[in-house]
């Protein structure tokens, strides 16, 4: 990833997840309100060590370049590596401070709080990004995000419908939910991620999306939504990890194989137009060429067409870092064939979308946008940005699919 580094001003530059987008926003505020002015906050992700890598690099380049201006890393890198970056000569604000003015002020140190403030992207985004949850209390052993977010904490729910007006009266018609563990929201206030959506349709949202979903944690009135609600989306994200059941235990996930898939097959039969999603991790330690095996052929027994995949990347601190490695490069082969599959995959889903019509929500570009499957589309003229128009679909070119206005 590529970071440009401006001159002068306030530069907000987010890394990784979506929530980290929308939390971006928050940081823009707080900075802003303490006056920062040259100055640039690199809100970071430690999802992969490539992350962490491009954080480093983005510090060292603004701290060469802007010599002048206050530099300061914040997000998950920062958390997991704060002396580092302080080291480096960058200011380091603290995960769950950054949304605070008094983070990028002068005067006494940032308190957090107990309570998630919801966390909304930008205007400049077709669709709003709604963070409504951080943290996870989970204990997977490959991750690091509990050392980096700490324990889930969700944001109230009359919190997050004031966010989500604020989205649709700008004229975003698009909101996505997010968070780190989505699937998780309200357990430390006794609601669900269902009551929230089911609150949310109560406003005059047109299309709500779900980010990454826990698949344990799909329950019935979730399911009942995802499958039954026209205003949400039918794309469902699963946060999978793996196809085998070894694997799955070593890195203490919750659901195992047989019923992952035999989620997908009820989301499927309730509703035929739903495309899969899944986070997938190749090269976890142990896995052998059987248990890599077992993950591949959960492509096509799952039918992920989104597949956000990534090698193995050890995280201190965590148990699985401990494990018997399969090596980087092994990792990385694995990653390479899991992407070549789901590719294969996408592509065939691709096809079968032409002459089929959907609702395009238009990106800014006036061109670009995603179907309510969130399949890519490109128009053959420019409309309304943000706008929501009915299109014919026509054939795959590259990552895209063509569209024409529906008559």
């Amino acid at each position: 990833m590529s970071v440009q580094v401006l001159d002068g001003g306030l530069d907000v530059v987010n890394f990784g997840c979506r929530l980290n987008i929308a939390e971006g926003e928050a940081v823009r505020a707080a900075a802003t309100a303490a006056g920062a002015k040259d100055a640039i906050v690199f809100n970071s992700c430690a999802v992969t060590d490539e992350a962490v890598r491009q954080a480093r690099q983005a510090v060292r380049r603004a701290l060469r370049e802007r010599p002048g201006a206050a530099v300061v890393v914040t997000g998950c890198a920062a958390e997991l590596e704060r002396e580092a970056f302080a080291a480096m000569g960058a200011r380091v604000v603290g995960n769950d401070v950054k949304g605070l003015a008094a983070s990028y002020g002068t005067g006494a140190p940032a308190v957090r709080s107990d309570i998630y403030s919801p966390a909304l992207s930008g205007a400049e985004h077709a669709r709003a990004f709604l963070g409504v949850q951080t943290g996870c209390s989970h204990s997977c052993t490959f991750c690091a995000t509990v050392i980096a977010r700490g324990t889930a904490r969700s944001a109230t729910v009359d919190a997050a419908l004031d966010s989500a007006r604020v989205a649709l009266e700008r004229g975003q018609r698009e909101i996505v939910l997010t968070g780190v563990d989505l699937a998780s929201y309200g357990d430390d206030s006794g609601t669900t991620l269902a009551a929230l959506v089911e609150a949310l349709l109560a406003l005059p949202i047109e299309r709500l999306r779900l980010s990454s979903l826990d698949p344990n944690r799909i329950d019935d009135g979730l399911f009942a939504l995802l499958t039954g609600e026209a205003r949400v989306m039918p794309h469902v994200h699963l946060s999978l990890q793996a196809g085998d059941d070894m694997v799955l235990t070593r890195m203490k996930r919750r659901h195992r194989r047989a019923e992952v898939v035999d989620l997908v097959a009820r989301l499927k039969a309730a509703r035929a137009e739903i495309a899969i999603g899944a986070d997938l991790i190749a090269g976890f330690p142990t896995e052998d060429d059987a248990m890599f095996a077992n993950s591949l052929a959960l492509i096509d027994d799952c039918d992920i067409v989104f597949g956000h995949i990534f090698p193995y990347s050890a995280r201190a601190g965590t148990p699985a870092a401990r494990m018997p490695q399969v090596g980087r490069t092994v990792a990385r082969t694995r990653a390479a064939t899991l992407r070549e599959a789901n590719a294969r995959r996408r592509h065939l889903w691709m096809d079968e979308q032409v002459g089929k019509r959907t609702n395009m929500l238009v990106e800014r570009d006036g061109l670009t946008g995603h179907g309510e499957n969130f399949a890519g589309l490109m128009l053959d003229r420019p409309v309304a940005p943000g706008s929501i128009v009915a299109v014919r679909i026509g054939a795959r070119d590259g990552e895209r699919l063509a569209a024409e206005i529906a008559a």
